[in-house]
């Protein structure tokens, strides 16, 4: 008696990874007992989301006043703009706005290579829900060097998940040295381009972050009141549509009879008692 032949699923990068038991660990990217090198890790990943939440309402301030210090704290596209500005006018050397512009935006990049190396699909997992860009984060190892490489200087680009890209190139293994010399490629490209654009402007640009440091408090407070609304209003707006999905379930899984009785009125018992 011939059995029928079995067939073996295609492997599955983020799928074949260890899974664990308790719940809770989907909320962590590592596998298994957290190690002190994964706690440490986590740690500096919370402490530069931390830096950066304390920076935002000081950002309006320090635009004016100290621009390329603005600009290497945090690697802002605005900073940058408004540094190259104040370098048309004569306040600071262009090579100056470029330099900290690159080296701001580069300085901590090495933590995102470190956990996907440290992590893989766990990390990506954790950086995006995206099932496309999960599966294509998937196929780091598999990819030439060549895309993950020109993947790593394009991931300053708008709109690209700059967050997965490095951690991609770390799961794959790339040298700590090629990816933060790529990594300094892309920003020094990004920089100058944005540095080229408010040096142009010159002080039209000036003028405008003039004006933005004159209303900083309302700038600022404007931004930690959007920080704290915007959250509150996705979460209601998830909780309404999870809401109306159960209702819509409900609805469809209600038996036929049970419906018919409720949209048709029951002939017998619309009959008057005299008939």
């Amino acid at each position: 008696m011939s059995t029928a032949p079995t067939t073996t699923p295609a492997p599955d990068p983020m799928r074949d990874q260890p899974r664990t038991t308790t719940r809770r660990r989907r909320f962590v990217p590592w596998q298994g007992p957290a190690t002190r090198v994964d706690v440490a890790l986590m740690g500096a990943i919370l402490a530069v989301v931390a830096l950066g939440l304390v920076l935002r309402p000081l950002k309006p301030f320090l635009l004016a006043s100290h621009p390329v210090a603005l600009e290497f704290l945090t690697g802002d596209l605005t900073a940058i703009g408004a540094a190259a500005a104040f370098a048309r006018i004569g306040e600071t050397p262009l090579w100056l706005v470029v330099v900290a512009g690159a080296v701001g935006m580069v300085k901590l990049d090495w933590l995102t290579w470190w956990t996907g190396r440290q992590w893989g699909g766990g990390i990506i997992r954790m950086f995006t829900t995206s099932e496309r860009a999960q599966r294509f984060a998937a196929r780091a190892t598999e990819l030439d060097p060549w895309v993950i490489r020109a993947a790593v200087v394009l991931a300053v680009l708008p709109g690209v998940p700059t967050a997965v890209v490095y951690a991609m190139a770390g799961w794959a293994r790339m040298r700590l040295l090629t990816f933060l010399l790529l990594d300094l490629a892309g920003a020094l490209l990004m920089t100058g381009l944005v540095a080229g654009l408010g040096y142009g402007l010159g002080q039209r640009a000036v003028d405008l972050v003039l004006l933005v440091d004159e209303y900083a408090s309302v700038v600022s407070l404007a931004m930690i009141t959007l920080a704290a609304v915007i959250p509150l209003i996705r979460r209601r707006i998830r909780r309404r549509s999870r809401a109306e999905r159960r209702i819509g379930t409900a609805a469809t899984e209600e038996p036929p009879e049970r419906r018919r009785q409720v949209l048709e009125p029951d002939r017998h018992g619309g009959e008057s008692p005299g008939e």
